[in-house]
């Protein structure tokens, strides 16, 4: 029998949690400043960040008929011993509208099920509030739109505190945009169109609501109907309300191990997770450095592997979060209709980073505007707060899980112009990470840029032949590929950091300097280019980074020198 509080690991149930004693970090201290807030409120934060668990606890903490229970649920938080005058005054709806699904001629009549079933749960709950008629006549009444109306205006007659709290209130709505284009989405959130139809109904009818999502473009677009919400997504004093920080995970580290179940370096395990799961802010307000977060999941699933079986996951990201090409793919093809998004993709998978300023909000005819699109990212968590230069944040990719996505993205892309022959590259991969032969590595790679003729068509010259070799490295299994590394007061192309935390009998690690040329390009202008590169590479080595990075491995120092698409030269230059 364990003697230590499990994981809620793919629970998003409050009550749940507390009554099977599950380990909880406690988020409660945000409660009373989300009352300071405002009345209504509006927040957005990606996938897989514990906002079905926040609005979970928040419906346990404000339900009225929780208040018997709100020692067990609340009794060992920050809210427990600092509860707030509004504890257990309300009735709460609680909506999720990931629930309702189908296709464009079946969505409304969908949605329109789900609210009458989520009505009609909430009547029977609460109906010792009411006269005694109450339930009967909202049972007999015949159409959703009535319902609705006929609880709202009890609401009013009867004095009633009431809280709507919505999760994933966008989630219908960005499903019908990716599948079925921005006229029948525009239908539903504009004019007459049921879902604003919606927020107009709740907007004045409740005390207190709280939206939660994963983009703010459908709110943009129903706006009219609901102009009054205060959005808290870009706040600093909520950046942390969402993910968990460094002294959270600390904190779950340090309970199982004086638990007794696993015996961790706090240190250490921090610097596992860290390239996969953190490097999230959510405000530009916010001081970056410190105020990062971890992706709530990926962290529990982490350490449930060392519970269940001592050691980390095989694969570092839970297959269940994986964001798949598709996914990323309906983003950039919204509609079908035009723009820059492609290449936006290609920049930021090239340099790990762009310029531009999160829009607070947004309606979905602008995603074609590239800066529009970047803050789609943003919300989405495909690319995150990395810092602010000369005025202008810096949105770059949070961590190698996101990274991957990208290149995943772009492989296949690629894929669509010629097959690429990824199988060719297992054995390259496995002679250069243990016998520091590197030359089959990239030899394979070259050709097969060079077999691609047609990515022109994507981009041209450096920027294509960075994001090919991103792509192709990025499947290397046994190193962490980090592009644009800053090693010794520059920036090398390419650094290969073993992963010895998976292999830890890697022998070898590199730096790989990429020099493109373009067809006109005489000798002369090689040889200099050459010259200049090895200039170049030596210089990244000499850094007191790299000797940590490498961590007692051979470090090899790559050129590769492409001329249109051919391989020019392809050396290993001496580190002296």
């Amino acid at each position: 029998m364990e003697k230590y509080k499990l994981l809620p690991y793919g629970i998003s149930d409050y009550a749940q949690v507390k009554r099977e004693g599950k380990y909880m970090v406690d988020k409660t201290m945000y409660l009373e400043r989300m009352e300071r807030a405002g009345n209504f409120l509006f927040l957005i934060r990606p996938r897989r960040f514990g906002k079905s668990m926040f609005l979970s606890m928040m419906e346990s903490y404000y339900d009225i008929e929780a208040k018997d229970n709100f020692d067990l649920l609340f009794g060992d938080t920050y809210v427990g011993s600092h509860p707030t005058a509004e504890r257990n005054e309300y009735q709460v709806l609680r909506l999720d509208f990931s629930k309702p699904g189908g296709n464009k001629d079946t969505i409304e009549e969908n949605v329109n099920g789900y609210l009458d079933l989520k009505y009609a749960n909430f009547v029977a709950k609460y109906a010792k509030y009411y006269p005694e008629d109450y339930v009967r006549r909202f049972e007999a009444l015949k159409s959703t739109s009535d319902r609705v109306n006929y609880v709202h205006e009890a609401f009013a007659e009867h004095g009633i505190k009431s809280y709507l709290i919505i999760d994933e209130y966008d989630n219908f709505t960005n499903n019908v945009l990716n599948q079925h284009g921005e006229a029948v989405y525009h239908a539903m959130t504009h004019a007459e169109g049921f879902y604003r139809d919606l927020f107009k109904k709740f907007k004045g009818s409740f005390t207190r609501i709280l939206m939660m999502g994963v983009s703010p473009v459908t709110m943009d677009d129903v706006t009219s109907g609901y102009n009054i919400a205060t959005a808290l997504t870009l706040e600093k004093q909520f950046n942390e309300m969402l993910g968990f920080s460094d002294e959270e995970v600390r904190q779950i580290i340090r309970y199982y191990n004086e638990a007794g179940a696993f015996s961790l370096d706090e240190d250490e395990t921090l610097k596992a997770m860290r390239p996969w799961y953190d490097g999230y802010c959510f405000s530009e307000y916010a001081n970056v450095e410190g105020h990062h977060v971890f992706n709530t999941d990926m962290v529990l699933y982490y350490l449930k592997s060392f519970l269940l079986n001592g050691e980390e996951p095989s694969d570092l990201i839970d297959p269940n979060a994986k964001t798949d090409y598709a996914k990323l793919d309906r983003v950039v093809r919204l509609d079908k209709i035009e723009g820059d998004r492609k290449g936006v993709l290609l920049e930021i998978a090239q340099n790990g980073f762009t310029y531009g300023r999160v829009k607070r909000s947004f309606p979905a005819h602008q995603l074609t505007d590239s800066n529009m699109f970047k803050s789609l990212l943003f919300y989405y968590g495909m690319v995150t707060i990395k810092g602010i230069e000369e005025g202008l944040p810096i949105l770059g990719i949070p961590n190698n899980n996101v990274r991957e996505q990208y290149f995943n993205y772009l492989l296949v892309e690629y894929n669509k112009i010629q097959p690429l022959r990824v199988d060719d590259l297992e054995d390259g991969f496995r002679f250069a990470a243990y016998r520091g032969h590197w030359r089959e590595m990239m030899e394979c790679i070259c050709r097969q840029y060079h077999d691609t003729t047609s990515v022109r068509s994507l981009i041209e010259g450096e920027r294509n032949l960075q994001g090919f070799m991103n792509a192709l490295l990025t499947l290397n299994p046994y190193y962490l590929t980090c592009p644009e590394v800053e090693l010794n007061h520059g920036y090398c192309d390419f650094f290969l950091m073993p992963d010895l935390s998976r292999y830890p009998d890697i022998r070898h690690s590199y730096i790989i300097e990429l020099k493109y040329l373009p067809m006109t390009a005489t000798d002369a202008e090689a040889e200099k280019q050459w010259n200049e590169a090895e200039e170049q590479i030596r210089g990244y080595a000499k850094g007191k980074v790299v000797r940590q990075m490498t961590q007692g491995t051979e470090l090899h120092l790559i050129i590769a020198q492409i001329k249109g698409y051919d391989l020019l030269r392809l050396d290993q230059v001496d580190s002296e």
